[in-house]
């Protein structure tokens, strides 16, 4: 599977990967929250989740599928969150055995259910090593004015005490990366660690190169990196390339490898080759599987050409 993207289940895939084989965990999952269809991950099956109301299709692309309110519908929506956490158990245990020891594991689990993948991690024998804050540049904001639900109900009193009033939630500019590290040898140090296995510490000349803005010269948690026309339109849930290979060079030297279990359109994979690393990506969307590819043959060609 060494530097390829397989068509499949990773859930099944990963099984025939050796015990510690691999240097880094990087994969952006599913968050849980109906963000798509590949993205219900639940077994309720309320035939309101997902659809749309008019007013939601007239606002545009930005609210044509309905999400469930925070406190849900029914009883079954409140199991959501516990069902994600159990999905993110069925393959937690197969990255630890994958992931060679001190080896870290990078995951973009979305703020809602952030903490369902921690804890199903946690249980599965991984040590939470900290929650990066990626920075994003842009970022809609659904948040609706409550004084014009009454605007459209001719509550014209209740419209006005209400002004500058919202609901939902606020601008979602802050996206959690859970770095998670696979635990070493009882007894020995990280550093004897790195000399056995190759992995364990971080490279902070990574941060020097990716970062910008004011996180620029400091070896900080909150990461924000430039963002080019390229780093959208490939997938719905696209991170940028800048981002990818900060985490890529964060944590593997060069010829190591990179594992991707939910490798979507290939981001990882990318950055993995750009940078002289190995990569292994799974992805269970054919039509994704074909773009990463061609992403990573076009990406292949400008390497060799420079």
């Amino acid at each position: 599977m060494i530097d390829k993207i397989v068509h499949g289940n990773s859930i099944e895939l990963i099984k025939e990967l050796a015990n510690n084989s691999v240097h880094a965990i990087i994969s952006d999952i599913p968050y849980g929250i109906g963000y798509d269809d590949w993205d219900v991950l639940h077994n309720n099956t309320n035939s309101a989740y997902g659809g749309a109301s008019n007013a939601q299709l007239e606002a545009g692309s930005l609210f044509k599928r309905r999400g469930k309110p925070l406190n849900g519908w029914s009883e079954a929506d409140k199991k959501i969150p516990a069902e994600y956490q159990e999905w993110c158990e069925s393959w937690a245990s197969d990255w630890l055995r994958v992931l060679k020891p001190g080896g870290s594991c990078f995951i973009f689990a979305g703020r809602r259910f952030a903490h369902r993948c921690i804890v199903a991690l946690e249980n599965s024998g991984f040590t939470f090593k900290d929650m990066l804050s990626w920075e994003k540049n842009t970022a809609p904001h659904r948040a609706q004015r409550l004084s014009a639900v009454f605007e459209r109900r001719n509550d014209t009193n209740n419209a006005e005490s209400w002004q500058n009033w919202r609901v939902a939630n606020l601008r979602p500019l802050f996206e959690p990366i859970l770095w998670f590290q696979k635990p070493y040898k009882t007894g020995g140090t990280i550093a004897d660690n790195v000399l056995q296995h190759g992995v364990g510490a971080w490279n902070e000349a990574a941060l020097r190169d990716y970062l910008i803005g004011d996180y620029y010269d400091k070896s900080s948690n909150i990461i924000r990196v430039a963002i080019t026309s390229d780093d959208h339109g490939k997938h719905t849930a696209q991170k940028p390339l800048a981002l990818m290979e900060l985490l890529v060079s964060l944590v593997t030297k060069e010829g190591q490898v990179v594992l991707d279990p939910f490798a979507g359109s290939g981001t990882t994979c990318v950055a993995a080759q750009r940078l002289n690393r190995h990569f292994i990506g799974m992805e269970i969307d054919a039509r994704n599987c074909e773009i990463a590819k061609q992403r990573l043959s076009d990406s292949y060609q400008t390497k060799i050409c420079l």
